[in-house]
């Protein structure tokens, strides 16, 4: 298979150019290609010169054998006349009877001894005595013969039967000289060229011989002459040279050829002007051109080379040094330069510059790790101090740290170009206050002003003008006191003498604000900062600004958002008698979330306790939690079980993500961020029965501690997250003991990134199982075992320890269907409020269960069951088996009823109806009487 080469070639042809097309290097060969070679076109001319030459010979050869023959051919056929005239007895045997009969055999003899075509012997009027063919004796000679009719011989050229033919007539005279007869004698010019013809075999094997000699002759040539041109045509061969010539003399590397003897054979311009070399250097000795004695030996010695740096006067120069007699080359060497002299002063700024890239990307790594303002600071000045500075201080507008903007204008300064960029923290009489934020440098015993000080700057101090204007303040020299040390002439003095000599002032600047200045000073080391330190300054200082200013808005946001989430959040916890609750609220480090919990007192000395969790960090999750929350209050003032609650919670979820989803009631149809997920625990706990009603949505499961210390997770069913649908919600129903603590949690409590929830359940589990501590103790203990070092959930956390109303202030009485039973039931209230020490609140007393109890008679059917509670209210209840609920109306002037309702509501603080199982309880409460201390009972 062929290949065609391309590119750099190898071995004694190959060429050292660029690619085949333009370049200089060995192409792919081809026929017409290598006829426009130089050794191509060489090769055709040699071969061209010795064909025209071998031709030339051939036909001057056939012309002059043609002459040759011609001539012999006249020659002989006049020498055949003349001497068959010139034979004894022509005239008598022409004057003889019979000339054909005596002639005739003569002439053939004579014809066949001479080898002519015919000889004829005629009258001198053309009549033939004697031809080779008898046919014609007696005829007309066809050729002139008047001239020799007249005595002349005739010699012509004819072309005949037999081809191109010369003859001759001859007159035969008698002895007075008279013409008797004519003699004629032809011959054809092929018989005589038969020698000639016999010649040219050899003529032209000589000359194949010669053109094969010659042929391989200019091959050779050819081939060692295309070896030389390396297969180029002559364009090519031009078009080298001249780019040869001027990349030679026109490019900024010098080129030095040494022979095998060690002279100089060439050096282009650039090697001139860096070795200073004379006009006859080419052809001398390396040794006598004034070459540094190291280069001399390089350039002499053969020996490969890269990259070493050589002297030549003040220059730097980069050798590299390679011999030229590898592969067949001729001996010598080949050096080319490189002067490196303001390469070297430019890498060094390279690396100045590759060295501050760095120093500013290590910066950015550094420093801004954490959303904290003052870390953030810290961060700028301990980076500073170990790459830039001696001493870095930060020092911030005081309502940066709370996360505000700073004020919009630069008070007291009266500078009419404070431009976009003034801010200041305080100004009063033209002093700007700043607070120390960050402090760090080489030694901890600096006279500079302490972390954490307020400072107030004068107006010539270069933190006040850097602050004021938003420019950089340069103090190269410190000692030179240009004014800056009028903030405090003793305070300056002490710098100075400490050593600090150079300051740069660098305002924070960010998005269009100053928030602070940033000092860098100079101590150990003696040069004072120049412009390259004051630029990469102010990168240093304004990649620190963004990262300060993040910080500063985060705090900000985060700030708005505790502040809202905490106002969503219960203050305080309602008084009540049924549990001893404590609770704990831990937002997250990295934003609030929407963990929330609530204590809502229930008629019948009831107290529901609720926590819930939704998902996601932020304003809107707090918004978020806030809204349920306020739906779970309202949803908890009609006294619906814990299912039901959660079910219309979850209609509420579904409602809010349908008008905030995409599509919803924005404005712009665009939509808003939905609620993603929550979670929600609801238990009602009654300290009469001590019965707990509970149901959770997705919710972590309620631990149990009983009075003995054991803890057990109440197996609730789970039920979806609000906002899911589809599935119901279940309640479950289970006897508290006294003492037992009930523990509420969000799931931010028992998990974490390296952390399982079953694994945080367990700890949980550990951390409660103590008996005999209080709601208190118990939320430190867990917290003290479960909080992680950052926490990245909000945390939500309520202990509740249960209570049990005390028998002899609970009372409650069967009522049989039957309006003549009231006055008994009334009776019996009023004994049981003179033994609670409640005569002064009998009558109204008295008067509610009587509407309560006639109502229950007159529209329920079923027993009636009335019971009294003495808690922080007294409460009355009329239990009937009835699902109607009374309706408050007001009474027109002429009705006969329809008043009890509102006679209850004006002697009740509160009213309201519950349902259960087998009909509804109609309540009310109503103030305790004060003690007979006046004091409120309790």
């Amino acid at each position: 298979m062929r290949t065609g080469r391309t590119g750099h070639g190898s071995g004694p042809g190959s060429g050292h150019g660029t690619a085949h097309g333009r370049g200089y290097g060995r192409p792919r060969r081809n026929p017409v290609r290598g006829v426009r070679t130089v050794a191509g076109q060489v090769f055709v001319l040699q071969v061209g010169v010795v064909l025209l030459l071998v031709v030339a010979a051939v036909v001057a050869l056939v012309l002059q054998s043609r002459y040759d023959s011609e001539r012999e051919a006249r020659n002989r056929s006049m020498a055949v006349a003349e001497s068959f005239a010139s034979a004894p007895g022509m005239v008598s045997a022409i004057r003889g009877p019979d000339p054909s009969a005596v002639l005739q055999p003569l002439a053939e003899r004579a014809r066949k001894g001479s080898r002519v075509d015919f000889v004829v012997v005629m009258t001198p009027q053309g009549i033939r005595f004697t031809h080779p063919n008898p046919d014609r004796i007696g005829k007309h000679f066809m050729g002139s013969i008047r001239p020799a009719a007249e005595g002349r011989t005739v010699q012509e050229t004819f072309t005949g039967t037999l081809g191109l033919s010369v003859r001759s007539v001859v007159p035969v005279k008698d002895g007075h000289g008279k013409v008797v007869g004519l003699v004629a004698a032809g011959i054809t010019i092929k018989k005589v060229s038969g020698a000639a013809d016999h010649q040219l075999p050899l003529l032209f094997g000589a000359a194949a011989a010669a053109m094969a000699l010659a042929t391989a002759g200019t091959a050779l040539v050819s081939r060692r002459l295309r070896r030389q041109t390396h297969g180029l045509d002559p364009a090519e061969m031009t078009r080298m040279y001249e780019h040869h010539d001027a990349v030679l003399h026109s490019v900024r590397e010098g080129v030095l050829i040494v022979g095998g003897d060690r002279r100089l054979v060439l050096a282009n311009d650039e090697a001139r002007r860096l070795f200073d070399l004379p006009p006859d250097a080419e052809g001398r000795l390396v040794s006598e051109l004034g070459f540094d004695p190291h280069t001399a030996a390089l350039l002499v010695s053969g020996r490969p080379a890269t990259d070493e740096v050589h002297t030549a006067g003040e220059r730097l120069l980069s050798v590299s040094h390679r011999p030229t007699d590898r592969d067949g080359g001729p001996p010598g060497s080949v050096a080319t330069l490189r002067d490196t002299t303001e390469l070297r002063a430019l890498s060094g700024k390279v690396d100045l510059a590759r060295n501050r890239l760095k120093l500013l990307y290590d910066a950015g790594v550094s420093i801004g790790t954490t959303l904290d303002v003052v870390r953030t600071a810290q961060e700028l000045a301990e980076y500073a101090v170990a790459r830039f500075a001696d001493y870095v201080s930060v020092d911030l507008a005081d309502s940066v740290l709370r996360g505000e903007e700073p004020p919009d204008e630069a008070a007291g300064t009266g500078a009419p170009d404070a431009g976009p960029w003034a801010a200041v923290a305080v100004a009063d009489g033209g002093r700007t206050v700043l607070r120390r934020t960050a402090l760090s440098g080489i030694r901890d015993d600096g006279p500079l002003y302490p972390l954490g000080m307020l400072i107030e700057f004068g107006p010539s101090a270069p933190q006040a003008r850097g602050f004021r204007s938003g420019a950089v303040t340069v103090e190269p020299v410190l000692s030179d006191f240009t004014g800056w040390q009028d903030q405090d002439p003793e305070h300056a003095r002490r710098i100075v003498d400490y050593g600090i000599h150079s300051m740069i002032t660098v305002p924070l600047r960010a998005r269009g604000v100053v928030l602070g200045v940033a000092s860098f000073m100079r101590a150990e080391k003696p040069e004072p900062f120049e412009e390259d330190d004051i630029s990469l300054a102010e990168e240093l200082v304004t990649r620190a600004a963004v990262s300060i200013d993040n910080a500063r808005r985060y705090t900000r946001e985060h700030t708005m958002a505790v502040t809202l989430q905490r106002s969503l959040l219960p203050r305080m916890l309602p008084e009540q008698n049924a549990l001893d609750v404590a609770y704990r609220y831990l937002p997250a480090e990295s934003g609030v979330g929407g963990d929330w919990f609530d204590v809502i007192p229930l008629p019948g000395a009831r107290v529901a306790l609720v926590v819930g969790d939704v998902v996601g960090h932020g304003l809107h999750a707090a918004a978020t939690m806030g809204r349920l929350r306020t739906a779970v209050h309202n949803f908890s003032t009609l006294d619906l079980p814990p299912d039901e609650i959660l079910s219309h919670l979850d209609d509420l979820i579904a409602r809010i993500d349908q008008d905030e989803g995409p599509g919803g009631l924005d404005g712009d149809g665009g939509g808003s961020e939905g609620i993603t997920g929550a979670t929600c625990l609801y238990a009602i706990y009654d300290p009469v029965t001590r019965r707990c009603t509970m149901a959770r949505a997705g919710h972590p499961p309620p631990a149990l501690v009983r009075p003995g210390g054991s803890v057990e997770f109440l197996d609730l069913p789970a039920g979806p997250p609000l906002g899911l649908g589809g599935l119901p919600f279940e309640t479950s129903e289970l006897d508290l003991p006294e003492g037992s603590h009930l523990v509420l949690y969000t799931d931010g409590l028992i998990e974490k990134r390296d952390r399982d929830i079953d694994t945080g359940l367990e700890m949980l589990r550990d951390a409660l199982s103590h008996p005999g501590r209080t709601p208190e103790d118990a939320c430190t203990a867990v917290l003290d075992a479960l909080l992680p070092d950052r926490p990245s959930d909000d945390i939500a956390l309520i202990v509740a320890r249960t209570r049990v109303l005390e028998p002899g202030l609970t009372a409650d009485w069967e009522v049989a269907s039957d309006p003549s039973q009231v006055a008994a039931v009334r009776a019996a209230v009023a004994r049981k409020l003179a033994e609670w020490d409640l005569g002064d609140v009998a009558f109204t007393t008295e008067l509610i269960l009587s509407e309560l109890i006639t109502n229950a008679i007159r529209y329920a059917t079923g027993p009636i069951r009335v019971r009294l509670l003495c808690d922080r209210s007294l409460i009355c209840e009329v239990f009937d088996t009835s699902s109607t609920s009374p309706h408050l109306r007001y009474a027109g002037t002429t009705d006969e009823g329809g008043r009890g309702l509102f006679l209850v509501s004006q002697f009740a603080e509160r009213w309201g109806t519950r349902y259960t199982s087998d009909g509804k309880v109609i309540w009310t409460e109503q103030a305790l009487p004060l003690s007979k201390s006046g004091k409120p009972r309790s």
